[in-house]
C-alpha cells in the first residue's frame, strides 16, 4: 500500500511540474471595421500572459507576422496589429476609389499552440488573403522558440547538424513523392531552384514529429497545394539540437 502512494504521489508532483512548465495563453479577436467599403479581416491568435522573456518573444513574433500578412503600403512606421489592420483598410479603399469593381478584399489569421516541452514551444499561423486576381493565398507558418533563453529561433538554429539533417530530409522526401534518389530533384515536376533540394521556410515541432511544410509556389504550382512532410522525432533525434524525449 505504501509503494501505491508513493507511485500516487510520483505521477501527482510529475504532473505538477509539467504544468507548471506550460506558458499561460488567452485567446485574442481582432476584427476589421465593418462597412460597405471595407475589407473582411478576421484575427484569431493567442497571446502569453506571463510577465517573462520567452511571453514577450512570442507576442513580439506574432505582431510581426500580423503586420507582415496585412502592411500592403511602403509605411515602415506600422508597429502594432490595429495599425498593420487600418493599413489594409485604407490601401483597399484607396484601390477602391480607383476601380470601383474591385472585388471586396478578405484576410484571415489563425494561430494557437501546436507543441510545447520544457525547451521548445511552437505556434502554428494559418493565413488567408485576398487582394484580387484569379484566387487568395493561403499559408502556413511555424514559429519556434526556445523557453530557457526566451529567444524566437531560425530554422538553422534547430539543429546541431543542419547539412545532415537535409540531407536525411532529401531522402525522405525523395521516398514519399516517388522521386528516384538518383534523379534531378526536379524530375517529376517540382520545381526546386537550381535543381537543388532545401529546406522549406517553414519547419515545426508537433506532437507526431518535426513538420516541413513548402506553402503554395514554394517548390510547386498553386494548384498543387502545401506540401507537407513529418520526420518522426526517433529519426532524427541526432540531428536536432533540443532533443524530444521518446
Amino acid at each position: 500500500m505504501n509503494k501505491f502512494f508513493a507511485a500516487l504521489l510520483a505521477l501527482s508532483v510529475l504532473a505538477s511540474c509539467e504544468s507548471e512548465s506550460k506558458l499561460t495563453f488567452e485567446p485574442v479577436q481582432l476584427q476589421g471595421e465593418v462597412c460597405e467599403d471595407c475589407p473582411r479581416i478576421d484575427i484569431n491568435i493567442i497571446t502569453a500572459l506571463d510577465n517573462t522573456p520567452i511571453s514577450e518573444a512570442i507576442n513580439s513574433a506574432l505582431r510581426e507576422e500580423i503586420i507582415s500578412i496585412l502592411s500592403f503600403s511602403d509605411d515602415t512606421n506600422i508597429d502594432t496589429a490595429d495599425e498593420a489592420l487600418q493599413s489594409f483598410t485604407d490601401s483597399f479603399k484607396e484601390v477602391k476609389t480607383k476601380f470601383a469593381d474591385e472585388v471586396q478584399w478578405e484576410a484571415e489569421i489563425d494561430g494557437d499552440v501546436i507543441y510545447e516541452d520544457e525547451n521548445i514551444i511552437t505556434i502554428k499561423l494559418n493565413s488567408y488573403s485576398f487582394t484580387g486576381g484569379a484566387h487568395g493565398y493561403a499559408s502556413t507558418s511555424y514559429l519556434n522558440f526556445d523557453k530557457r533563453q526566451g529567444v524566437e529561433l531560425e530554422n538553422w538554429q534547430l539543429f546541431d547538424d543542419v547539412d545532415g539533417f537535409e540531407d536525411f530530409a532529401e531522402t525522405k522526401f525523395r521516398i514519399q513523392e516517388k522521386i528516384p534518389q538518383d534523379a534531378n530533384i526536379n524530375a517529376t515536376g517540382f520545381m526546386f531552384n537550381g535543381d537543388s533540394f532545401h529546406l522549406p521556410n517553414n519547419i515545426g515541432y508537433t506532437s507526431d514529429g518535426l513538420k516541413l511544410i513548402y506553402n503554395q509556389y514554394e517548390v510547386a504550382s498553386y494548384a498543387d497545394g502545401p506540401i507537407e512532410l513529418i520526420l518522426p522525432y526517433n529519426e532524427i533525434n541526432l540531428y536536432l539540437k533540443r532533443k524530444v524525449k521518446m
